[in-house]
């Protein structure tokens, strides 16, 4: 049996988890999910990877998904604790020193955001709804749920200092695209996946929360990973 460690993005809740957790518990696995200080201005990417770690306890056969800004997070795990396997799952991966809010303009994000956007025919400055850029691939009613109760107001705080690592740390790293992700686009993710991790990514289908939308699928990719080992 695995624990499972899953590491939720920006501005959001361990809500989000809540399908893909139920099908890797129906697999006979454990899953710790914690919410991450995500409001509380005091808090940097120490006190969210402290958050994580006081809640694996003392856990083992560890497999941390990380998604989205949880990408900044989920290695500081992996320092931490004896990890077995990291998933990048439509993560932001961090470079050394780099801090969060610079990762936007050194990955050079918002042009190939443009792209993918004008490929689309979203004209250039629009606002996109919500549904429409993040959720388009989940149920409605899940997509309903997230947007009435399980946004949070995400501080600025762990946004402003580097990155603390002075490398990547030693253990084994899988990057899982959603394919269909507008927010994320995959051209891009691919390249900063490889750029950065010198590591093809594997991708499947769904927008830029597939855990919500394609939660069978992700958890039979997780575990592909995990029996590869």
């Amino acid at each position: 049996m695995a624990t499972y460690v899953l590491v939720h993005g920006a501005a959001a809740d361990a809500w989000c988890w809540g399908p893909l957790a139920a099908e890797l518990r129906g697999r006979g696995h454990e899953v710790v999910a914690p919410d991450l200080p995500c409001e509380d201005e005091s808090a940097g990417l120490a006190e969210y990877a402290d958050a994580v770690v006081g809640a694996v306890g003392d856990r083992r056969e560890l497999v941390v998904v990380a998604h989205s800004f949880g990408g900044f997070t989920g290695p500081l795990v992996c320092d931490r604790l004896p990890v077995d396997l990291l998933v990048m799952l439509q993560a932001q991966i961090p470079a050394p020193g780099e801090a969060p809010g610079r990762w936007w303009d050194a990955t050079g994000y918002g042009p190939a955001r443009q792209e993918a956007d004008r490929r689309r025919g979203v004209p250039e400055g629009a606002e996109e709804d919500p549904l429409s850029l993040f959720l388009h691939d989940t149920p409605p009613a899940l997509a309903a749920e997230l947007l009435a109760g399980h946004q949070r107001t995400q501080a600025a705080t762990p946004f402003g200092a580097p990155w603390p690592l002075d490398a990547w740390p030693e253990v084994p790293t899988r990057a899982l695209l959603a394919t269909g992700d507008r927010f994320f686009p995959a051209e891009f993710m691919r390249r900063v996946t490889a750029e950065r991790l010198g590591i093809r990514s594997d991708e499947m289908p769904g927008d830029h929360l597939p855990m919500l939308g394609h939660p069978k699928e992700l958890a039979e990719r997780l575990e592909a990973y995990r029996t590869a080992l």
